[in-house]
């Protein structure tokens, strides 16, 4: 890989080389990114989908900072 040095001024010298970016420019492979309505068939496939995306709210087995291991 070719990497891109620049040199620039730094305080204290005179210039400095600076690495610059090091990604490779692109877009995603798919179209279909964050269709997943038309992707799930039922309805209770969708509310599963979103149940676990939201696991924070709808979780009940693990204790976060928000929730008591002792119901008051």
């Amino acid at each position: 890989m070719d990497y891109n040095v620049e040199k620039r001024a730094a305080p204290g010298r005179d210039s400095v080389e600076v690495l610059g970016g090091t990604f490779e420019d692109g877009k995603p492979d798919s179209v279909d990114l964050g269709k997943w309505r038309q992707k799930l068939s039922s309805r209770q496939e969708k509310l599963k989908y979103l149940e676990n995306g939201e696991r924070y709210w709808y979780g009940k087995e693990w204790y976060g900072s928000e929730k008591r291991k002792n119901p008051a």
